[in-house]
């Protein structure tokens, strides 16, 4: 797999100076900002101190959710670790925060998709089968392992999936069923056809997969899901390509639509294990709902090929960072 390198590098540069100048937004003060929302009506019981000391998490949130659209990347590889390293919140409050802010950050992607009739709902119904029991088990984890076990997992999650944005090509880039081989060719073959045709008036025709390898995949994906909020869609997506035969157009509608309902399990059940960390929340989903709204238009300007695997540096750089925080300590 081909990649221009000093490209690549250069986006690197320009992701790590995302992360670094969000992380230093953090220390800065806005006495504007608090006379202005200290006069706004509140809930009772609202840490409302607590949440306008983390004004910042808004602008970073917004900065977050357009990348990760524009780029194709899952937002919660953003906001796990940003609320855990920069914000200070524990891995388990870290996480659920992360899932319920992609929750409401993916909505208009989804909305999309599902206008334009490209989500392939008979491979979904599968992937849906393993990735939803399994996210819940993930999300119930993540509050009952130990703090150090769940960093630990974290930051070799991280790690993981970064090195996955970094070997895979892009799922725009990908040739359905070049990486199937004789074996699942064999499998995929005489299973009928499979047609969908979306609202501008494309077709695609491919042949019906074999289940149990996107089963197996979303079954993983989803328990990886609910434990560090992120990994479905990076697991399954080019794999629906390339072993599944799935159009990249319909492979990534597909994953975005799976990951919207896991998500959903996923975040209700941080939800019911632990009180949301709602001074936090409260900034990161405006944020991401500005920022996605913004994403999703200038995402046709941003060449996949050289953001994806220069975001894998960034997450892979932050795994190891996490993991030795927490084997060095």
């Amino acid at each position: 797999m081909t990649r221009n390198r000093t490209a690549v590098i250069s986006g690197f540069i320009g992701v790590l100076g995302l992360f670094v100048c969000s992380a230093a937004s953090g220390l800065a003060g806005l006495g504007l900002v608090d006379v202005v929302l200290q006069s706004l009506p509140v809930p009772a019981g609202f840490p409302i101190e607590q949440f306008l000391a983390h004004w910042w998490v808004f602008p970073a949130s917004v900065l977050f959710s357009l990348v990760a659209l524009s780029s194709g990347v899952s937002g919660a590889l953003f906001f796990s670790p940003f609320f855990m390293l920069v914000v200070g919140l524990s891995p388990s409050q870290a996480i659920g925060a992360g899932l319920l802010t992609e929750v409401f950050g993916m909505g208009n992607g989804l909305l999309n998709y599902v206008r334009q009739r490209t989500v392939d709902y008979a491979t979904a119904k599968w992937l849906l089968l393993g990735a939803v029991p399994t996210v819940v088990v993930g999300a119930f984890a993540a509050h009952h392992v130990p703090t150090t076990l769940l960093t630990i997992a974290f930051g070799a999650g991280l790690l993981l999936l970064g090195s996955f944005l970094v070997y895979y090509d892009p799922p725009e880039k990908c040739v359905p069923g070049e990486g199937e081989g004789s074996f699942l060719e064999e499998k995929n073959t005489g299973r009928g056809e499979t047609v969908i045709e979306t609202t501008d008036g494309e077709t695609f025709r491919y042949d019906t997969c074999w289940r149990p390898p996107g089963l197996g995949l979303a079954t993983a994906g989803g328990f990886i899901t609910g434990l560090i909020s992120a990994g479905l869609p990076e697991i399954t997506t080019t794999q629906l390509i390339v072993r599944c035969r799935l159009p990249p157009r319909v492979a990534i509608a597909t994953s975005v639509f799976v990951l919207a309902i896991a998500a959903i399990a996923g975040a209700a059940v941080h939800a019911l294990a632990a009180t949301p960390v709602w001074y936090v929340v409260a900034w990161s989903i405006p944020g991401v709902l500005i920022g996605g709204t913004v994403g999703t238009r200038v995402g046709k300007y941003v060449p996949s090929e050289i953001m994806e695997p220069a975001l894998g540096v960034v997450f892979a750089l932050v795994g190891v960072i996490v993991l030795g925080s927490e084997l060095l300590a």
